[in-house]
Parts: structure tokens; sequence; C-alpha cells
């Protein structure tokens, strides 16, 4: 009897059991909600559904759990964005997906625009942080790169002017994400937005 009360309460006292994928993407929308400083150990507690113990536990401190979700969502970003970018036979047609695919992200049916976590979260931690700053300019060159990528190949398919610069336009195809990203935050309606994109790609292509 008394074995079987202590085992009663080391069960009762046990966090429940979670999910680790689930747990970082309510993470990643808790920070994505207030921010990196605007979000408490509570809300993040309260988001993930775990105790404290739990959370430093599974994934660290407040600071090792920002950085993750960084690394998270930058990862899940290139493997949608590549999956957009081969999408098509069209670099016009690849690149407005992949616009049409972030727009969809940036701003969420029936809810509050929420622009891209990476640029509306660590740019602003950027200035007071190395680590965050070092996830953000990563996170940039991944990117550029996958552009760079795919517009290598259109040029390579003479479907891109031989005289363009691969590289620059993939700076440039990446500023128009940049630009979607805070004015979706700021207000812009979708129609706008598409329109934006639309004339990004049309410069691109026409380079």
């Amino acid at each position: 009897m008394q074995n079987s009360t202590k085992n009663e309460k080391k069960a009762r006292g046990r966090p429940r059991a979670y999910d680790a994928d689930q747990a970082m993407a309510d993470a990643t929308d808790a920070f994505w909600l207030a921010g990196y400083s605007g979000t408490s150990l509570d809300a993040l507690g309260t988001a993930m559904g775990m105790n404290r113990p739990s959370l430093y536990g599974a994934f660290g401190d407040k600071h090792a759990l920002y950085l993750s979700t960084l690394d998270r969502y930058v990862e899940a970003g290139l493997q949608t964005m590549e999956a957009a970018l081969a999408s098509s036979s069209s670099l016009a047609k690849a690149l407005q997906r992949v616009y049409d695919t972030a727009l969809a992200l940036y701003l969420p049916a029936g809810a509050e625009p929420r622009g891209c976590f990476l640029i509306g979260t660590a740019t602003v931690e950027s200035k007071v942080d190395a680590e965050v700053r070092a996830r953000l300019a990563d996170g940039l060159r991944t990117f550029d790169g996958a552009f760079e990528r795919r517009l290598k190949l259109a040029q390579a398919a003479g479907e891109l002017d031989a005289a363009a610069d691969p590289v620059v336009l993939a700076r440039v195809a990446s500023a128009i994400l940049h630009s979607l990203a805070l004015r979706s935050r700021a207000g812009d309606t979708l129609a706008s937005l598409r329109g934006t994109a639309a004339a990004g790609v049309a410069l691109i292509c026409g380079a």
C-alpha cells in the first residue's frame, strides 16, 4: 500500500505528455504574436501547455527556445520556397507562387495579419542580441540562395537574359518578399500586395 501511494504521487507529479513539434509551433505563435521581449515565460507555458520545469527541461530557457523557433521557421520556409520554385517550368509562375504562398502565411484567413516571423521578431532583437542577429542574417542568405538557384536555372534555360546577374536579382526577389511581409503587417490589402508581387515578378523576369 505504501509503494502504491508513492507511485500515485509520482504519477500525479509528472508533466503531461507533449508533442515536441506542436509545442514548438505553439511557441512560435506566441513569439509571433507579442515578439520575443513581449512574450513571458508564463505566456509560453500557457501556449505550449507546459509548466516551467517541463519547458526548461525540454527546450532550455526562453532565449534558447526562441533561437530554436527561428531555426525551425527558416528550415520550413526554405522547404516551402523550394517546392514553390520547382512547381512550374515558368520562372514568372514560380516566383508568383512563392509570393502567393508567403501572403497566405502573412495574412491568415480569419485572423489578424502577422507578416513574417523572422523579419517581424528577429529584426527588433538583432540590435541587442548577436545570436539573433546571426540567425537573421543566415535566414536572409538562405532565402536569397533559394531564389538565386532558381534564377540560374532560368538563365541556363534561356528564360532570363544572359547579362542578368542572378545574385543581384535574388536579392531583389527577397526584397519584394520583405516588403510583402512588412506591408501585410501594416494593413495593406491582399489585392494590393498581390499587385506589388506581380510588378516585382515582371521586373525580375524582364531583367
